[in-house]
């Protein structure tokens, strides 16, 4: 069976833990922890890689919550994956040299699928394509615009470039603990070679059973709301993803 990665997420809005209900900035619930606290807590239930979305950058076009990513960074030994408003190479080289292990491009690879492809190369294992999409259509600017591209025809034009991973993320369930759209990764996965995570709507670990059961090779899915809420308890995510 395809190896299957959990991904618990740290979502930053303002330098603290939030969770949006569909994307939704005005829809932020603040969560207790410190970002680096939250880190650490997820490394110590056993987590193997963390998921972390600068929101303010997402909308923004730039890093809003750098001192947060860095201070996370600095309480954990598991590599780290980013997203949200990284748009240019300088962007790029500044993350990786702050030590975050993968990066996840998402606007910039529906505006400029070339200078996607070209940092996939340059920094080869280390960058991954964000896919947000709402009724199987792509979304961008922090899910703000839904375009005419299709999820699938978009994974399809990162074959063979060098992309280390593809988040798809279902916005129409995100934050809402709905239920993870099983048929849209799958499609994506079953589309490509590249890696897929799933993201987007997790409420159980029968989503985490959902996915592995699938005939589709998905590599892992990120864990949002539900983990936060005590839905999902870390230790039977855990034995699910490694059965």
């Amino acid at each position: 069976m395809t190896d299957f990665t959990l991904y618990p997420a740290i979502d930053l809005k303002g330098g603290k833990c939030v969770r949006l209900i569909q994307g939704d900035m005005a829809q932020a619930t603040e969560f207790k922890l410190s970002p680096p606290e939250q880190a650490r807590t997820f490394q110590d239930m056993g987590f193997k890689y963390l998921h972390v979305v600068d929101l303010d950058g997402a909308f923004a076009g730039e890093s809003r919550n750098r001192e947060s990513v860095q201070a996370i960074i600095s309480q954990i030994d598991i590599p780290l994956q980013l997203g949200g408003g990284i748009r240019s190479e300088a962007h790029v080289e500044a993350w990786l040299e702050a030590g975050v292990s993968r990066l996840i491009l998402g606007t910039i690879a529906v505006r400029d699928p070339d200078f996607v492809k070209s940092c996939a190369r340059k920094y080869p294992g280390q960058i991954a394509v964000g896919i947000d999409a709402r009724d199987g259509h792509v979304a961008v600017e922090g899910w703000a615009e839904v375009s005419d591209l299709k999820a699938t025809d978009l994974a399809k034009a990162f074959e063979d470039s060098g992309v280390a991973a593809i988040v798809v993320t279902d916005i129409g369930r995100d934050g809402m603990k709905a239920g993870v759209n099983v048929e849209l990764t799958a499609s994506l996965a079953n589309a490509v070679d590249i890696p897929v995570i799933a993201s987007g709507g997790v409420k159980s670990s029968e989503d985490i059973s959902a996915l592995r059961a699938s005939n589709a090779p998905i590599s892992g899915c990120i864990l949002g709301r539900a983990l936060y809420d005590g839905d999902i308890r870390a230790s039977e995510a855990l034995e699910l993803a490694s059965c």
